[in-house]
């Protein structure tokens, strides 16, 4: 046994005395908040940031106090696990690991991201090749259900069914108050290595090579993801861990991550980064997206504050634009139609991507397109995947012309293809699933008795409310 490391509440918090105590009396308020909320109002949580796209509707209802439970209780760096609370950030989490030279398995790209969403949602990042989804290094959690008990899950005995239904399950079986989860040993630094492809075929027959052999031309391949420009410009990252000092890129600064990936030669592109510039390398500019902000704009961008330059700030003005409609009063000033939001990502079979990537470059005007594969370690009914088959993940985020007979024609056009190619989609965005298509892709016939078991009174929405009816 390894002895426990008591680290506190985060960087931010005020109460790090006494973790373990700070987590009790954070979980009774949770408790006594729920007990608040009258029979027959709904139970959401009380927090007004979110990183779903979907809109929800809006409500008066109190909500489930989550103060005091955002941060990390130990770490047990022997044993490479720590005890998280389920509202802590992946920034937090990451601060707290990566002086012990460990991190989560999976470190999803965006800061914000919690570790109890991402194993509620999906997360994914560039590990899900060998390592799979956030909620498969999770080793048991204690789960608030909507019959406002605390339970501790874990992948056998008692509560077994909801360990395994709890992954994309977005809250609707309960919130997660502690997650023990698996960390893995990093070194400082991460060697690069952008690989340019002409085809799109040769790009995904790279990635299934890599996922079996964990290299690529000699070079050990502990990070993988790419990205499409066109089909006939697309990349492979390769990431290696290094203890060999050197020097290093910055991102957060003039620099954007995604441009320095680009360049047209036979060799690959190399590059460095610290580990910790690596894990959030996204996250300065939302990948791509802070191009809508005018962010990339060297005008613009020396005079957008180093601290505006991150994902939460992001958020801040897709919230404003929601409340507001700006983007499409702009539009509507140009004399154009308002716009359709395709936000999703989207897992395919590899032997399928290839030709998803070219229906959706043929369909679709977005790029570029983010490429993650993954494979999973084991059966998650409410997001069957085949365990140990190689799919990838295909990120698209952006807006197209809106058809005014049709507001969703574009986001259902990507759902009908995606299921004919035998793929799933993230739960995130906008769905427009009908009943019947939803509960069969997402794992209709094990949902309904873990609901009913874990929140007989039905307090929280169903996922196909929760997810499609947008409630």
């Amino acid at each position: 046994m390894g002895s426990d490391v008591e680290v506190g509440q985060g960087p931010r918090a005020r109460d790090t005395a006494d973790p373990r105590a700070a987590h009790d009396r954070a979980v009774q308020r949770l408790l006594a908040s729920y007990r608040a909320i009258p029979p027959g109002a709904p139970v959401r949580l009380a927090k007004k940031t979110s990183n779903l796209f979907r809109a929800r509707a809006a409500t008066s209802a109190p909500g489930l106090d989550v103060s005091g439970l955002g941060g990390v209780i130990g770490i047990d760096p022997v044993a490479r696990t720590a005890d998280v609370q389920g509202m802590c950030t992946y920034e937090d989490l990451v601060d707290a690991t990566l002086p012990h030279g460990l991190v989560p398995l999976v470190v999803p790209q965006l800061k914000t991201i919690t570790l109890g969403g991402a194993v509620t949602g999906l997360g994914i990042e560039s590990t899900s090749f060998r390592s799979g989804l956030p909620h498969e290094s999770v080793l048991e959690m204690d789960v608030l259900t909507g019959a406002g008990e605390v339970v501790t899950a874990r992948p056998e005995g008692k509560h077994a069914d909801l360990f395994h239904a709890f992954p994309n399950s977005y809250g609707t079986l309960g919130y997660a108050t502690r997650l023990r989860i698996e960390l893995e040993p990093v070194e400082p630094w991460v060697e690069l290595r952008h690989v340019r492809f002409h085809d799109l075929e040769t790009l995904v027959a790279t990635i299934g090579d890599i996922a079996a052999s964990g290299e690529h031309d000699g070079f050990v391949v502990d990070y993988l993801d790419g990205v499409v420009f066109t089909a006939t410009e697309a990349y492979l990252t390769l990431g290696r861990r290094t203890a060999a000092p050197g020097p290093v890129s910055d991102y957060t600064g003039q620099q954007v991550y995604y441009r320095s990936i680009q360049h047209d030669s036979p060799v690959p592109k190399v590059d460095r980064l610290t580990t910790y510039d690596y894990l959030w390398r996204w996250d300065t500019d939302w990948f791509w997206c802070s191009r809508a902000f005018g962010a990339q704009d060297p005008r613009i961008r020396r005079f957008w504050p180093r601290r505006y330059r991150r994902s939460s700030f992001y958020w801040k003005l897709i919230a404003l634009d929601h409340r507001y409609d700006i983007a499409d009063r702009l539009e509507a000033r140009k004399g154009r139609p308002p716009r359709e939001r395709v936000v999703q990502d989207v897992e395919v079979p590899l032997g399928r991507t290839a030709e998803f990537l070219h229906w959706f470059l043929r369909e679709v005007p977005i790029e570029p397109i983010w490429l993650c594969p993954v494979q999973t370690r084991g059966s998650w009914p409410l997001y069957p995947l085949q365990p140990g088959e190689l799919y990838v993940n295909v990120g698209f985020w952006s807006s197209v012309p809106r058809d005014p007979s049709d507001p969703g024609h574009t986001n259902r056009l990507v759902e009908d293809e995606v299921t004919r190619l035998d793929g799933h989609k993230s739960l995130y965005s906008d769905a427009y699933y009908d009943v019947e298509t939803f509960w069969r892709l997402y794992g209709g016939d094990d949902y309904g008795g873990v609901k009913r078991r874990y929140d007989p009174d039905s307090r929280l929405l169903d996922l196909y409310s929760k997810a499609v009816r947008r409630k």
